[in-house]
């Protein structure tokens, strides 16, 4: 029982990561269009298609669709038939992730022309392409293979590539997030402020380190 619970535990952990990677993905493409309310319409009813689908292979009658290896501490195998539901689900996703890609170049070459592999300094739309180009190429490399797992491979291998497979959306979309917002600003932890009068005003922290080292200094002597 207590095997079970844990695998359905994980299997919603990787089902919300895949949902906030793909929810920070639409958002990217969102702002890319001009924040287009009709696009957005159009990937959220395809997002939610696609996501009732995976929901349905990943937790649609879950009960007795595992097997669990002895002394394996709660590894689980799947049947071929079982197997192909879950890897729906992944599918799902890949699909998702190739629409944005779509867009994305889409926009690009309507926008600039050929897309730049090498953006140029400080354009926001050469730097959004190339992320893009760089996440969808790396997370086919990964998808493919967990996804053929659930297909092709053994009883033992079935899914294995799951958990590493999430790991690496959720770490790559974060260095699109990471990435645009350096290439944008002077970093996450800094404000430019002008002095022409026309910013807004900005709030500012201040660490009196002056202070510190003369209150320090004062405790040792």
């Amino acid at each position: 029982m207590s095997c079970s619970r844990y695998m359905l535990v994980r299997e919603l952990f990787l089902y919300l990561q895949q949902i906030i990677v793909c929810v920070i993905l639409t958002l990217r493409v969102y702002a890319l269009y001009g924040r287009s309310r009709r696009l957005l319409s159009y990937i959220v009813i395809i997002g939610l298609a696609l996501m009732g689908g995976a929901s349905a292979g990943s937790f649609g009658n879950n009960s007795n669709t595992t097997i669990y290896i002895q002394g394996s501490d709660c590894h689980n195998t799947f049947t071929a038939k079982i197997a192909t539901r879950y890897g729906l689900a992944w599918i799902a996703v890949f699909v998702f992730e190739l629409l944005i890609f779509v867009l994305t170049v889409f926009r690009t070459c309507k926008t600039r022309g050929s897309p730049r592999l090498i953006p140029s300094s400080r354009n926001i739309i050469d730097i959004i392409f190339q992320d893009g180009a760089v996440y969808f190429a790396a997370m086919t490399l990964i998808d493919l293979p967990n996804i053929l797992t659930y297909y092709c491979g053994s009883d033992i291998t079935r899914g294995n590539l799951a958990t590493f497979t999430s790991c690496m959306s959720v770490t790559l979309v974060s260095r699109l997030v990471l990435h645009l917002h350096k290439s944008t600003d002077d970093g996450i932890s800094s404000t430019a402020i002008r002095n022409d009068g026309s910013s807004p005003n900005v709030f500012t922290t201040r660490l009196d380190v002056e202070f510190s080292s003369h209150s320090f200094q004062t405790d040792s002597g």
